[in-house]
């Protein structure tokens, strides 16, 4: 009932614009912060590293393998890599264009983090972006997403949803 409701309402779609739009705000904010000042993901990837270890590690042994053996020998490309994809993100969710895969990312980033050990914001910026991907299109339905995803749905032959996603715009709110 709930999955329904938020993927068919227009009231859905408008509190998801809100939602979308606050956590755009958030990953653009971020983004642009690192993309001016500078970002090196090498010491945050170090402090992750300190965090495997002990009775209750905040970093699993995996993850911690993946650190050391990825992504410190390529701390460069993480340094270029996460900034834009935090500005790109936001931008994406803000301009409500490919808003679910937009989101998608943003939890695969949140995720990264949270492996890391870094709590923050992280946990709260993943609820909010399930909700979004639960919701599907009609996350994105008061944003580009509109005229963007009949375009995606022509390129990739799946005129069906075309014609759904045209049908719900043309009825009032349930």
């Amino acid at each position: 009932m709930l999955v329904k409701w938020l993927r068919t309402n227009r009231i859905a779609s408008g509190i998801l614009t809100v939602l979308r739009l606050w956590l755009g705000y958030t990953w653009i904010t971020s983004g642009f912060e690192k993309l001016t000042r500078g970002f090196q993901a090498e010491g945050f990837l170090k402090g992750a590293l300190t965090k495997t270890t002990g009775a209750h590690a905040d970093v699993q042994g995996w993850w911690g393998s993946f650190i050391q053996g990825f992504a410190l020998p390529h701390a460069k490309l993480f340094d270029v890599l996460i900034p834009w994809a935090e500005f790109l993100i936001g931008l994406a969710l803000i301009l409500g264009l490919l808003t679910t895969f937009a989101a998608l990312m943003g939890i695969i980033m949140n995720y990264a983090f949270l492996f890391s050990g870094t709590t923050s914001i992280n946990p709260q910026l993943v609820l909010i972006a399930t909700f979004i991907l639960v919701a599907g299109r009609n996350a994105g339905f008061f944003g580009l997403d509109y005229f963007a995803m009949p375009l995606v749905d022509k390129w990739l032959h799946r005129d069906n949803e075309l014609r759904l996603f045209r049908e719900k715009g043309k009825t009032k709110a349930s």
